[in-house]
């Protein structure tokens, strides 16, 4: 691909800061700049872009007209070495909303296209620069937050799961090639690949495929946090932790129970894991229909939940406390739920075992949960080497558990002893499949809601 249409957007985040940067890309983008820029103030200093080194870095002037509205630098970029495989200039301006919508405004009136969301990623893919798992890596790698979600977007960006991929692809081929050949030959009976050995390659394939597919649990973590809910009954002390965490007064906090009505929701990051943390309104039984709704909404979220940290008020009477233990028991699924004593400052008894204790007086005990919390989290991940492959995208587990599937009617149409053409259409399948992961089979739906996600000017 080579556009004819130029595009261009303001790549840096609205607001004020050092420099804004402006990125043209497409095969007039030369041109249009020349017609804008100059070395000198006079407007006189107009210079051939073409002729310049690609990957230069040039001072000069934006000029609408004979006006002059900044001094800038402007790097430029040739094809085929560009982020888009186009013709490419960046500009870099003063900082501030009104000078780069300002240069932007100009690059519209000269013949630019305002770039939609993506789209010098988009034709970055179109161009062959990178592959499609590569592209959606590149906004994973935008919106990271943590270290383990920056490294993960890095490793995918890098290739790690494209050259699985075409690895995976090319060992499939080899299997249809043999199979299509033995075609070739079956008048006279020759046999180039036996039935045993078909099931024993596709088998093995079938293996690492689900390991990969297994990671997506970590992935999920990794890349969009742990949906944490912090529930319990009424006044049991969940906004008043929700608070402690975030470190602000996000949450109401009353003495009337009832207070939290809806579900409230921030992101925190812990032990250098990201944390969807969902306050949520006091679990019990009320004729007040919009609480009511709020307790439905509770249960809602709980049921979605990741990890439930579940709150018992201990300075209760222990006869409250032994309720809430069994509502505990019968409402929960114990696999991703965590028990919490609160207020153990105010307790009148001992505290029945097991659960963690915590005092929001004491930072001992809530650093004690923080670790119990991310420890829960930690013991639900796939163990993964450094090297292996994290799944971070609903859309490349779908193709893969697609793949296994059409792997594993091969290894069936095999066992029913069907002739090498119908092994061969499930074996093709497969390979459909791997290629809508990186892009070698696509269509314009698959693209364009890959690249709406994407910011402006990436």
């Amino acid at each position: 691909m080579n556009s004819l249409y130029t595009i261009a957007a303001i790549s840096t985040p609205p607001g004020e800061g050092g420099i804004s940067v402006i990125r043209i890309s497409g095969e007039y983008t030369f041109k249009l700049v020349e017609n804008i820029f100059s070395k000198d103030r006079s407007g006189e200093g107009k210079i051939e872009i073409s002729q310049l080194d690609s990957h230069t870095i040039h001072f000069g002037y934006i000029f609408e007209n004979d006006q002059i509205i900044d001094e800038v630098l402007i790097s430029v970029f040739k094809t085929p070495h560009s982020y888009t495989g186009d013709n490419v200039i960046e500009i870099s301006s003063h900082g501030g909303t009104y000078i780069a919508q300002k240069i932007l405004s100009v690059l519209l009136s000269n013949g630019a296209r305002h770039a939609e969301p993506g789209e010098f990623t988009k034709r970055a893919f179109l161009n062959g620069r990178i592959d499609l798992a590569q592209a959606e890596a590149v906004a994973d790698l935008i919106k990271s937050k943590t270290e383990s979600a920056h490294s993960s977007s890095i490793k995918q960006l890098e290739g790690s799961l494209s050259d699985f991929v075409k690895k995976t692809r090319q060992d499939i081929i080899n299997i249809v090639s043999l199979v299509e050949l033995e075609l070739d030959f079956a008048e006279e009976g020759l046999e180039l690949i036996n039935k045993t050995e078909i099931k024993s390659r596709i088998s093995s394939l079938n293996e690492k495929l689900k390991k990969i597919i297994s990671s997506y649990i970590t992935g999920k973590v990794i890349r969009e946090g742990v949906n944490l809910v912090i529930a319990g009954k009424p006044n049991s002390g969940k906004s008043s932790l929700f608070n402690y965490l975030l470190k602000t007064n996000r949450a109401i906090v009353s003495s009337i129970a009832g207070t939290t009505r809806d579900y409230i929701e921030e992101n925190l990051i812990i032990n250098g894991m990201l944390f969807n943390l969902i306050d949520t309104a006091g679990l019990r039984h009320s004729s007040d229909i919009i609480e009511s709704e709020g307790i439905k909404r509770s249960h809602g979220k709980m049921k979605d939940a990741d990890l439930i940290l579940y709150l018992i008020d201990s300075s209760q009477d222990p006869e409250e406390i032994r309720k809430d233990i069994i509502d505990y028991n019968h409402s929960l699924n114990k696999e991703k739920a965590i028990l919490v004593y609160s207020k153990t400052d105010l307790s009148k008894e001992d505290i029945p075992d097991p659960g963690i204790r915590i005092s929001l007086l004491n930072d001992d005990t809530v650093e004690n949960l923080k670790n119990e919390m991310t420890a829960v989290i930690h013991s639900k991940d796939i163990k993964l080497s450094s090297d292996d492959i994290i799944l971070t995208n609903l859309r490349h587990r779908i193709c893969l558990e697609n793949v296994v599937i059409s792997l594993s009617d091969a290894v069936k149409t095999t066992d029913d002893g069907m002739s090498g053409e119908f092994i061969s259409v499930d074996l093709r399948n497969s390979l459909k499949y791997l290629g809508e992961i990186t892009g070698e089979v696509t269509n314009d739906e698959i693209l364009n809601n890959i690249f709406k996600n994407f910011c402006i000017g990436k």
